[in-house]
């Protein structure tokens, strides 16, 4: 079930980089990479790093305790020591606004941005 919160400005989340925002209680790593926005949970699978804090390469971001890195597109652990999946969340752009679809958390490649007029 769909269910679309404002998140952050656009202008909030610089092109390379990565924004927390608590939704409800979950704490959702934005992302903007490669031109696009991202969602992706704020939580590391091998220790539950805090992954918004870490960088941003292209499509990838580097949690800053172990550097695992995840793909924010996907949510794939793509590096040692993390393994598995987070989640991630559908996205869109209203106007200035980031808007994530809290109820929908998936695997699959929905996090990418769907521009909206």
């Amino acid at each position: 079930m769909a269910n679309w919160i404002k998140t952050l400005k656009v202008a909030d989340v610089p092109e390379g980089q990565a924004r927390v925002f608590d939704a409800n209680g979950t704490k959702i790593a934005i992302c903007h990479a490669e031109g696009s926005f991202y969602a992706i949970d704020d939580l590391c699978t091998h220790d539950g790093g805090p992954l918004g804090e870490g960088e941003m390469e292209g499509l990838f971001i580097q949690c800053p305790r172990h550097y695992a890195k995840f793909d924010v597109r996907t949510g794939k652990a793509v590096t040692l020591p993390a393994v598995g999946y987070v989640a991630t969340y559908p996205v869109q752009v209203e106007g200035d606004y980031v808007l994530v679809d809290i109820g929908s958390p998936t695997h699959a490649t929905k996090g990418k941005v769907q521009m909206t007029t």
